[in-house]
Parts: C-alpha cells; sequence; structure tokens
C-alpha cells in the first residue's frame, strides 16, 4: 500500500509588501499637501499651482518644499526650506488633531491576510518618523503586531523616485531577492521608485493623489481600486 506525500502549500508569489502610507493605506484626507500648499504660500505670498504640487506627490516633504520653492521662487535656500517645513508640521499637527486620519478600508485586514500569508509587510513614506509614528499612534497599528517595519523618509538618503526606502523595506524584511516585492503606492512617484528598485510588482492603488489616468501613464505591473485588493494577487 502507497500513500501520498503530504500536499505542500505554495509559497506565496511575493516575499515583502512595502506600503506607502499616504492615500494607499491611510486615509488623511489630503491634508499633507493643503498644509505644503499653506505653508509655501505663506513663505511666497502666492498660491501655489496646482500642477505644481502634484509633481511632488510620493516625495519626501522636505523635498516637496525645496522642489516647490525652486520652481516657483527660483531657489531653495536652506533656512527657507527649514522655515516652510516648520510651517507644513504646524499645520499637519493641527489638520490631524482636528480629523484624526484612519485607516484605508480593508487595509488592515489586507495586511492581516498577507501576514498569515508568509507575506512580510513594511510601511514605506515620505514622512518623518515622529510624523509617520504618530499616525500609526492614532490607528492603534504596532510595528510587530501589525506590520512588520517601517521606514520614513529620515532613514534614507533620497526619498521616491530614489528606489532606498524600497532597499531599506528590504532589509528590514530581511529578502533578499527584489523580484519577489511588491511595492504598492498612490503616486507616479510610488511607482516610479518600485520600478528603480526592480520591484516585481509595481502596483498603482487609487485611493489617493491620482487617477486611473494618470497612474496608468507610468509603468506598471498592476492598477487596484485598494490595497485591500493585494491579497487576490497571491
Amino acid at each position: 500500500m502507497t500513500t501520498k506525500p503530504p500536499k505542500r502549500e505554495r509559497p506565496p508569489v511575493f516575499e515583502l509588501a512595502a506600503l506607502d502610507m499616504a492615500g494607499t493605506t491611510v486615509q488623511e484626507g489630503g491634508a499633507v499637501y493643503r498644509a505644503v500648499a499653506e505653508a509655501v504660500e505663506a513663505r511666497l505670498g502666492r498660491p501655489v499651482p496646482g500642477d505644481a504640487l502634484h509633481r511632488w506627490t510620493g516625495t519626501s516633504k522636505d523635498e516637496a518644499i525645496a522642489g516647490l520653492l525652486t520652481d516657483l521662487d527660483g531657489s531653495a535656500p536652506a533656512e527657507a526650506v527649514a522655515e516652510v517645513y516648520a510651517g507644513f508640521v504646524e499645520r499637519l499637527t493641527a489638520a490631524y488633531a482636528a480629523t484624526p486620519p484612519t485607516a484605508i478600508p480593508g487595509a488592515a485586514e489586507a495586511i492581516g491576510e498577507l501576514r498569515a500569508a508568509g507575506v512580510k509587510v513594511v510601511l514605506q513614506t515620505g514622512y518623518s518618523r515622529d510624523i509617520a509614528e504618530s499616525i500609526l499612534g492614532a490607528l492603534g497599528w504596532t510595528v510587530g503586531e501589525t506590520v512588520d517595519g517601517l521606514v520614513a523618509d529620515d532613514d534614507v538618503p533620497l526619498s521616491r523616485p530614489a528606489p532606498y526606502l524600497v532597499f531599506r523595506a528590504m532589509e528590514l524584511a530581511r529578502v533578499t531577492e527584489v523580484g519577489r516585492v511588491l511595492v504598492a503606492g498612490d503616486t507616479p512617484n510610488d511607482l516610479a521608485a518600485g520600478r528603480n528598485a526592480g520591484a516585481g510588482f509595481v502596483v498603482g492603488v487609487l485611493t489617493g493623489a491620482a487617477t486611473v489616468a494618470e497612474l496608468g501613464g507610468h509603468r506598471h505591473t498592476h492598477l487596484l481600486r485598494s490595497v485591500a485588493a493585494l491579497p487576490s494577487l497571491l
């Protein structure tokens, strides 16, 4: 009599999900870029055009401020960037106090399902660490229980579209094969960071700053309505 060997479960097709925060896993109602625009406007004394602001979505906020000052005023002295960044933090803190950020519907459940399938989940963000950790606290999410790691803008030498946030997420997750990494975000710069890293899965989601036409114009492997659908890619 022969017996069949036990059936082996197929390993997940990606080992790491490196997920953006604002607009991807976290809903904050556009408060970040309103705060950036208002802080820059306070410095320059004139409105920030929407197309200028949109070019800097998904990057670190100090890089966005420096870029906007350069675009609109011809230069970005360090003291001006520092002044505007302080104004941005003040405005964002007030906005989050008035309307705390919440999780994108289905995000926590999707993260739980990915982790149960053996996928590491690391949040990676253009926020500074203090802001990112305050958001996690507001959500009741913790590193080690809700997600496997957090990479903030001040952990890397350059933010998106550079690939360093993704590479740092790989370090935290102990994942060595970039082809088995999924990067997801809601902006063209999120997609560019995934491509620049060489990620096997570069996923745009439609819960944040960009439309399907805007994201669809940039190279990607998948476009999803939300990170809630990520487990379907397993």
